[in-house]
């Protein structure tokens, strides 16, 4: 059989020397050498085509040697007869005469590729073009199959298939990978890559996501256009970066014994049907060799298998604690997986439908469950893990078997694992009245709760070991007895353990109590004890069924809560104290309304309204008073904060304006002294102030702020807010200059100073708000009276601030 060209080396005119360095080189002592190692190599190659070619000639023979009924002479001339009526070579007339004989795989691939090439198939004759082509195919793909039955390990599967399928196909290097049961690859065989590069990807561990592992994903495979394209790993990547890859799973009888990896130098185009069952033909090849490969040792010895045969894996399974099935592929005739076969019980295996185990033994598994492909993926789960060894492990998974015409329901463990050629299957369902048990033990612990029955005929206690706890006594200590519960508890409860008693035993009612606990390691325990008596037919009691509870953390809790509650109600009681007293002062100096002013053609009328909540009594005042120089001062300011000490920071600046009016000073240099009075004498108080002075004689107004709301003018039905002059709250800096701005007033002008609790909103912005106040003094009442009882009526501010309002009418 001839080898490619790629393996002929030596055999062209460029491996022959030239005249005259032949003969030079031929008549040295290493010429010599040189060609006699030349001749044995060609010699080497040479016999290996030849066995290649004879064991599928031998094949042949031995076909016709059975469908003729001759003997070996007779066949052998046969075959030559019927070569030469062919016209073919020995070997591709042996080849067809294989695939006929066998139509295994490699024949449909083979009666595929001449449908393609020929256009006509079989119909076509012996010299068609297709023809030939064909048959070199059919060679290639048999010297392919025959080489890998061969071997006897994977590394020449590997070169066998390079070497007579896949390079006519245009590959340049193949891997064969072997699958573990932990989901880890190893490189079993490789042909094209360097010997560096297959000792890098010698393994692979489990969860790496690579090339050959993307081909077990999926029964079709992997085919890659480019490498490139998908930035997987794999072997011999920086090659040739941008080639085609192909990854198919290398499976037989349901089962996945590893990948074959094929890669070519260039961007791999779509491959037509025939290529494709081909190369698929080359994976199943694969298969069968790691499956033979994984019985032997690296130094070729049988290893001893995990589990001999089934009737071990039915041993392993009978030992098991939990319901295990043993299930064995099911086959169909083309080799393909198609059922698993219940083959063994297990005596603790409990049927979701309830039925013995007799009738599930035995069984096809579709048969016995047959929603088990559907609903919960059962069959599937149980498929992957024996084509591919992986365990698979489920906890609470949801089942549903169909038993006639009834589907049932059940919650499950899960356990599937692979032994060998069978699949273990543990398949635990849930125990609901174990689950309770569970849950109420779990709660018994949450909330320190023990246990007890009490047989008062024999005197036989059971304690739970959470009551043991409790105690403070070791599990192998003897319970305490009820009568004896008073020796274990503080002195003073043993008058209400003695009415616990009482009415338990004599009264034959239930009963409870509380007693603090005396513990041997000196712990002291707030216990709650609850029994019952159990009465037999006379109406008398003989067991005493009951339960501990350690309430300590809630008594401490409920100490601690008593507590707490004192502090708040004393606590309260001081803070209505101190908010009764800052009322009273409040209203002593600034009474809600204040006595008419006397002065020459001008009304003054000033409101007070308190904060709602008695806990934010604040810091607004007012002022309005008649200087001796005949001139009103009149003022409105808002210490922050609330509570006594802004009550008592305000009677101090309102105190301090009115002595500091008597200089004469304009409202301006009046701020500035009032500024260090509030940084310097009350211990840094803020403040804002609004400081006029009104001048009846000509009826003029001069002021100034304090970082306060400016003053509203009202004339002639319409209002505007005084300009915003410079001024920084009191109490900010310790020295500070305010501007001063004077105002010529008329006849029928009202002026109104207020403080931010007339106007302040949560949900809108200072601007806003005086823009309503503005809207709202548009309306002018008879007396002045009568309006600022208005702006106090219809304000909306929602703040449950203090708010103070001083207006001037000129009359």
């Amino acid at each position: 059989m001839p080898r490619p060209a790629a393996a002929r080396v030596g055999t062209g005119a460029a491996a022959r020397p030239g005249p005259g360095a032949g003969e030079q080189d031929g008549a040295s002592p290493f010429g010599r050498l040189a060609a006699t190692v030349e001749r044995l190599r060609r010699e080497v190659l040479a016999a290996h085509a030849e066995a290649d070619g004879r064991a599928l000639v031998e094949l042949a023979k031995g076909i016709l040697v059975e469908r003729l009924g001759c003997g070996p002479a007779q066949a052998a001339r046969q075959l030559a007869e019927l070569t030469e009526q062919a016209g073919a070579t020995p070997l591709e007339f042996a080849v067809e005469v294989i695939n006929q004989a066998s139509r295994d795989r490699l024949s449909e691939v083979t009666s595929a590729f001449l449908a393609v090439t020929t256009g006509t198939g079989a119909r076509e004759t012996a010299t068609a073009p297709g023809t030939a082509r064909n048959r070199s195919s059919a060679v290639r793909l048999r010297a392919a199959e025959s080489g890998a039955l061969a071997a006897d390990d994977t590394q020449a599967v590997a070169d066998s298939l390079l070497e007579h399928a896949l390079t006519p196909l245009g590959a340049e290097a193949v891997a064969i990978w072997a699958t573990g049961a932990d989901g880890s690859l190893t490189l079993a065989g490789s042909a094209g890559f360097s010997a560096a590069e297959a000792g890098r990807w010698r393994y692979v561990p489990p969860g790496v996501a690579t090339v050959a592992r993307r081909g077990l994903a999926e029964r079709s495979g992997q085919w890659i256009a480019s490498l490139s394209a998908t930035g997987l790993p794999t072997i011999g990547q920086h090659h040739h970066p941008d080639g085609g890859r192909v990854a198919l799973p290398a499976g037989a009888g349901g089962r996945i014994h590893g990948v074959l990896e094929i890669a070519w130098p260039a961007p791999l185009a779509p491959q037509p049907p025939q290529i494709v069952r081909q190369i698929e033909a080359l994976a199943e090849l694969c298969a069968h060799t790691l499956e033979s490969s994984a019985r032997l040792h690296p130094d070729g010895e049988v290893s001893p298998r995990v589990v001999p045969d089934v009737a071990e894996l039915m041993d392993l399974a009978d030992g098991l604690h939990d319901p295990a099935l043993v299930l064995a592929p099911q086959l169909d005739a083309d080799g393909d997986l198609v059922d698993f076969r219940i083959q063994h019980v297990n005596s603790h295996f409990l049927d979701p439908a309830g039925r013995p185990r007799g009738v599930v033994s035995g069984a096809l598994l579709l048969e016995a469950y047959p929603m088990a492909a559907g609903h919960s993926e059962l069959f599937e789960r149980i498929e992957r893990v024996y084509a591919t060894g992986e365990p698979f492990r489920a906890h609470r998974m949801r089942l549903t078997a169909l038993v006639g015409e009834v589907p049932l329901a059940a919650v499950a463990d899960i356990s599937i694992s692979r032994h060998a050629g069978s699949v273990l299957l543990i398949w635990r369902i849930e125990d609901e009245a174990a689950r309770l048990a569970s849950l109420l033990q779990h709660a018994q612990r949450l909330g320190r709760i023990g246990g007890f029955e009490e047989n008062l005929l024999t005197g036989e206690i059971t304690w739970n070991g959470q009551l043991f706890d409790l105690y403070g006594k070791p599990v192998s200590s003897p319970p305490v007895p009820l009568e004896a519960l008073a020796a274990h508890a503080h002195a003073d409860d043993a008058v209400a353990i003695g009415r616990f008693l009482r009415t338990l035993l004599h009264g034959r009612r239930p009963a409870s109590t509380a007693f603090r606990l005396q513990r041997p390691d000196g712990v002291t325990r707030h216990i709650r004890v609850v029994a019952e008596p159990v009465l037999d037919s006379d109406g008398r009691p003989f067991v005493v069924r009951g339960a501990y509870q350690d309430i300590s953390a809630q008594h401490w809790t409920e100490v601690a809560l008593a507590a707490t509650r004192d502090r708040l109600a004393h606590t309260e009681q001081q803070a209505s104290e101190r908010n009764r007293l800052t009322l009273q002062l409040q209203h002593a100096i600034m009474p809600p309304a204040q006595a008419p002013l006397e002065a020459d053609n001008l009304q003054v009328a000033v409101r007070y309204r308190p904060a709602e909540t008695e806990q934010l009594v604040g810091g607004d005042w007012y002022d309005a008073v008649v200087l001796p120089s005949g001139l009103v001062l009149l003022c409105v300011g808002d210490v922050a904060g609330h509570g006594i000490e802004a009550a008592t920071s305000m009677v101090v600046l309102r105190n301090a304006l009115r002595g500091l009016a008597v200089t004469g000073a304009g409202p301006g240099q009046l701020l500035s002294w009032l500024n260090m009075v509030a940084h310097h004498l009350t211990g840094a108080v803020t403040a804002t102030a609004v400081c006029a002075l009104y001048d009846p004689r000509d009826h003029s107004l001069r002021w100034a702020r304090a970082g306060h709301l400016p003053p509203v003018l009202v004339r002639d039905g319409e209002t505007a807010a005084l300009p915003l002059l410079r001024g920084i709250l009191l109490g900010a800096v310790p020295e500070a200059v305010y501007e001063e701005h004077e105002v010529q007033l008329a006849v029928g002008d009202t002026l109104l100073m207020y403080t931010d609790g007339l106007i302040e909103r949560r949900d809108r912005s200072v601007e806003e708000s005086l823009a309503q106040l503005l809207t709202a003094a548009r309306t002018v009442p008879p007396t002045l009276d009568q309006q600022l009882d208005r702006l106090l009526t219809y304000s909306k501010s929602d703040t449950d601030d203090d708010t103070c309002i001083v207006g001037i009418r000129v009359a």
